[in-house]
């Protein structure tokens, strides 16, 4: 009579504005099979049975409860017996629950709430953090009978179970991925040193946020391109590891800063030396005030760290170092007069006396200055060029064309100032230097290879936009003969000088004399030649000559480097007038000559 103790009370109490109406139910060892038929009656649906399930079920209720809620109640009876219920079509079909995930169940799409009491399946992105990770946290939460699987390659949770669960686990995994959530932002540093800057701040880092939990610690890191921090990690821990930073990167709380400056005219590596001198002499109360300095040759540039305000100084000192610096164009022309030739010359075309010394060349230009011609050519001169420098290439040029002289080199240099240039012109010979006898086969000559030639070495100091000193030296070697064995006989002139010159000013270096015999042999015509008695018919002569070596130095000052091609093309015009100098000169220098012989002949 188990029936009789069932009390069965079935009534409508109310229809609500959502339609679901209130059910007061209250049972007592009711057959599972019974329950099932009476949930279908209530809810008005079909339940597919295949599977006989024993027991009862015992429903104690104080209060109603919804007819919608019955099915949820059914699936928790079922589910306590290894059943569930699946939606198939218009009806439901109970299942094992651990044969439900194959019995096609519904899906709903990502980002859509699961609902209903029946087991769904639905993707869920997890987006902060790895979804293995997520897995393991959440695998506890999920039915006992649920399916739950990961897919690596899209970070995602495929997941089988009831919406309720499902709809707790999203929650949850989106508190995990908002808490999980990491932001980058860059920080430019703008005066603190990079360096020790990223050690601080990591530093701090460590200290206000636990490392150990994944959601509090913020990754510094250094990146030297930009000169910045990276800051990777909370947004909100983020933001207060920027305030830090920007209160150590202040120019005037620093106890240190880094500077690199870049040189446009001046070597790297010179004015290190020069710096690194001043900072070594000075004194600092504090140690650690001291700055230290240091060059780049790849980017010339020199690096400055240390105090704010020693760092002005340096860097005021650093601008001045690095001004356009002046250049030198240094014109040459090295000489060699015969002595007897020139004084020839003088006597031929009634000129002073002349010596082949720098001071008799000065006094034999006088003779080709007189009226200035110049004012008849037409011509301007370099800016601060004197006029008499006519005259000296004048004098010169005459005496080459009449044979008393010869120009070994004309080179030109371009030096900056303080710093030594040098050129070299000329040809590599070889030397015996001994030999070794190599038995049968033969003696072997040792040779060494030595330069001779013309070397010019120039270094000026600019003390004005129109004055230079000039340290010369110039060295000629030449071959004067071959001895005996064949070997060359060389000559060595050399000169070493300093001169206080104006732009466009000559000075002529000389002093350096060779001496040397010259034979000569007469012969009469065809007696000459006899054997034997040819020797009485032939005369022989020697005399001893003496050649003196002129060094002639011009130097122009060239403060700005686009002012290089604006002197070139003065000394082109320069050229252009002296040409014109000497015909006028020469020619009036000839006339002179005739007019004085036509009045000695009569």
């Amino acid at each position: 009579m188990r029936y009789i103790k069932l009390l069965l009370l079935l009534t409508i109490m109310t229809t609500s504005l959502s339609a679901r109406e209130e059910v007061n139910i209250k049972f007592d060892k009711l057959q599972i099979s019974k329950f099932i038929k009476l949930v279908a009656k209530l809810s008005n649906t079909n339940i597919l049975v295949t599977n006989k399930i024993n027991g009862t079920v015992d429903m104690i209720t104080s209060t109603p409860i919804y007819d919608d809620e019955l099915m949820g109640i059914l699936v928790s009876v079922l589910e306590s017996k290894g059943f569930t219920l699946i939606k198939n079509g218009s009806y439901y079909e109970v299942v094992r629950s651990t044969e439900a995930a194959k019995h096609n169940v519904p899906v709903v799409r990502s980002g859509y709430i699961a609902r209903g009491h029946t087991m769904v399946t639905q993707a869920i992105k997890v987006k902060g953090e790895n979804v293995d990770i997520v897995a393991a946290k959440v695998r506890y939460l999920i039915s006992k009978t649920a399916k739950l699987m990961t897919m690596k390659e899209s970070n995602t949770l495929l997941l089988t179970d009831y919406p309720a669960n499902i709809q707790t686990i999203k929650r949850i995994i989106k508190d995990l991925d908002t808490q999980n959530t990491k932001t980058i932002e860059i920080v430019e540093i703008k005066h603190a040193d990079l360096k020790q800057l990223h050690a601080q701040i990591a530093d701090i880092s460590k200290s206000i946020f636990n490392a150990k939990v994944a959601t509090q610690g913020v990754k510094v890191l250094i990146n030297n391109d930009i000169n910045g921090l990276i800051l990777i990690g909370n947004a909100k821990n983020i933001k207060e590891l920027k305030k830090v930073i920007k209160q150590l990167d202040n120019e005037q709380n620093l106890n240190e800063v880094v500077q690199i400056i870049p040189l446009k005219n001046s070597d790297a590596k010179s004015v290190l030396a020069t710096l690194t001198e001043i900072v070594t002499k000075q004194t600092f109360s504090d140690p650690s005030m001291k700055p230290n300095v240091s060059a780049s040759e790849e980017i010339n540039a020199v690096i400055i760290v240390g105090n704010p305000g020693v760092l002005k100084g340096l860097k005021k000192i650093i601008e001045t170092l690095d001004k356009e610096k002046y250049q030198v164009y240094v014109q040459a022309r090295i000489v060699e007069i015969n002595k007897d030739d020139a004084e020839q010359i003088g006597m031929k075309y009634n000129l002073e006396a002349f010596s082949a010394t720098s001071a008799g060349l000065i006094a034999f230009s006088g003779n080709f200055g007189g009226t200035s011609a110049l004012s008849m050519l037409g011509g301007t001169l370099p800016t601060g060029a004197p006029t008499s420098g006519l005259a000296l290439g004048a004098s010169l040029d005459f005496l080459q064309t009449n044979g008393a002289s010869k120009t070994i080199s004309s080179p030109s240099i371009l030096c900056v100032n303080n710093q030594e240039s040098s050129i070299y012109v000329g040809k590599t010979l070889s030397f015996a230097t001994g030999s070794n006898s190599a038995g049968t086969l033969g003696t072997t000559t040792n040779f060494k290879r030595e330069d001779v030639g013309l070397t010019l070495k120039i270094k000026p100091r600019v003390s004005s936009n129109d004055k230079v000193t000039l340290d010369a030296e110039a060295v000629l070697e030449n071959v004067l003969s071959v001895d005996q064995n064949g070997q060359p006989i060389t000559t060595k002139q050399s000169v070493i000088t300093q001169a206080i010159l104006r732009h466009g000013e000559s000075i002529i270096i000389g002093g350096l004399v060779k001496n040397y015999t010259t034979n000569t042999e007469t012969k009469v015509p065809i007696l000459g030649d006899i054997p034997l008695l040819g020797w009485f018919f032939t005369h022989h002569d020697s005399k001893d000559q003496q050649d003196n070596l002129i060094v002639i130095l011009t130097p122009y000052i060239i403060d700005k480097s686009e002012k290089l091609s604006e002197l070139q093309k003065q000394l082109g015009e320069l050229t252009r007038l002296q040409t014109e100098y000497n015909r006028e000169v020469f020619t009036a220098i000839e006339e002179s000559s005739d007019a004085t012989q036509e009045e000695m002949n009569k």
